[in-house]
């Protein structure tokens, strides 16, 4: 995985968008890991089922108030 300071990302932001066109970006702050930047396809790849889950537990608690 491609790592960045957070300077860098932001100085070169550009650059950043087309690194994460390729690959995850792992941002650092004094050194340390604090986000990791990836891609919209591979966010909704991430994410794909989320919502359905989080309504089938919303579902659930509704049916056990009532």
């Amino acid at each position: 995985m491609k790592t960045m300071s957070a300077r860098e990302a932001k100085n070169a932001f550009g650059l950043m968008i087309e690194t994460v066109r390729a690959g995850p970006v792992l941002i650092e702050k004094r050194g340390r890991g604090v986000v990791v930047v990836v891609a919209l396809e591979e966010y909704e790849r991430l994410t794909v089922g989320l919502a359905t889950k989080e309504e089938a537990t919303k579902r659930g608690a509704e049916a056990t108030r009532n």
